[in-house]
């Protein structure tokens, strides 16, 4: 059984094993495929694990060998899922795996905008520290985060687990699931629509999945409904952000820090309109990139295709 991972350097770029994927079949590793590339490459492949790598109708179509596609990522909007349906093609994801990374990146934005260290570091580095006269100094206004309130869209795994941190924190937290519960609350955690939450927000952070209804969710309109000065935070996807917007409001202060790990287009493109815009940090979607988790990640991709060959497929989403 051959089993080709097409874009295998984004999970592994070589500092661990494939583990338990190199026994179940002939591993064949590309660490990157363009288009032009793919059909040549998984032309007479029955299994094809995939992290970005796009399946579309007309790809699939062209793979009379294939039957499944494992993809290395929770996200599964690079395939076709109902080619694969009319083709008889198994596709299955790995949810959750970057549960714990995801919020912990989430926290590390929001207090880089807040504390700004990475900045204050590298003045330091410069030599600001040793020229000063006064004991301590800072470059930028620095935020105190208890008793302010946090918005949480999106209120699964990811979201709670960032709801928790901040209500440690000693924030006000309110949530905006994609179901309203029948109850009000969650213990401390507070439920509310999106409409009803943003004019209280004086952070936001974004930790739903992009479908139609959230593409584009901070629209101009949503920045307009938020406080002055509000910090947005999105380790979720670019797209749920209206990025032309946000860099505006970024420049008037309408937003006083945008702070994310994904964008629209990646990699990202040099006309990005966040790529220049002032009070922002932005990481290249590496929440999930922590060794711990991309060893969880090829664990549950090779049991999920062990699974699959065993008659009892798992995390199927197709």
């Amino acid at each position: 059984m051959k089993i080709v991972i097409l874009d295998g350097s984004a999970a592994n770029p070589g500092d661990i094993t494939w583990g338990e994927l190199e026994t179940i079949g002939e591993l064949t590793v590309y660490d990157f495929t363009r288009p032009e590339e793919l059909i040549e490459r998984a032309i007479d492949a029955e299994i094809c694990i995939t992290n970005k790598t796009v399946f579309s109708r007309e790809v699939i179509e062209q793979l009379p060998k294939l039957r499944y596609i494992g993809v290395l990522a929770t996200g599964f909007n690079v395939i076709d899922l109902e080619a694969c349906r009319e083709r008889g093609i198994t596709v299955t994801n790995v949810p959750e795996y970057s549960t714990f990374a995801t919020a912990q990146m989430t926290v590390a934005l929001l207090l880089e905008l807040t504390n700004y260290a990475g900045l204050h570091s590298q003045s330091v580095k410069d030599g600001d520290w040793v020229r000063c006269e006064q004991f301590c100094y800072w470059k930028k206004p620095l935020t105190e985060l208890w008793n302010k309130t946090a918005v949480i869209v999106g209120y699964g795994k990811i979201g709670k687990r960032v709801c928790k941190i901040l209500d440690a924190m000693g924030m006000n937290v309110i949530a905006v699931p994609h179901h309203m519960p029948a109850e009000a609350c969650d213990g401390d955690i507070r439920f509310m629509s999106l409409e009803e939450a943003l004019p209280l927000a004086d952070v936001i952070s974004l930790h739903c999945p992009l479908t139609a209804e959230t593409k584009g969710m901070i629209s101009a309109d949503a920045i307009e409904r938020c406080k002055e000065g509000v910090i947005i935070v999105n380790a979720a996807r670019g797209p749920m952000v209206d990025e032309a917007a946000v860099a505006d409001a970024l420049r008037s202060g309408r937003i006083a820090g945008y702070a994310a790990d994904v964008v629209s287009v990646e990699p990202m493109l040099p006309d990005n309109p966040l790529k220049d815009a002032p009070n922002t940090v932005i990481t290249p979607h590496t929440a999930w990139a922590p060794m711990e988790t991309r060893v969880r990640l090829i664990e549950v991709a090779a049991d999920n295709l062990k699974a699959y060959l065993a008659g009892s497929p798992v995390n199927v989403v197709n």
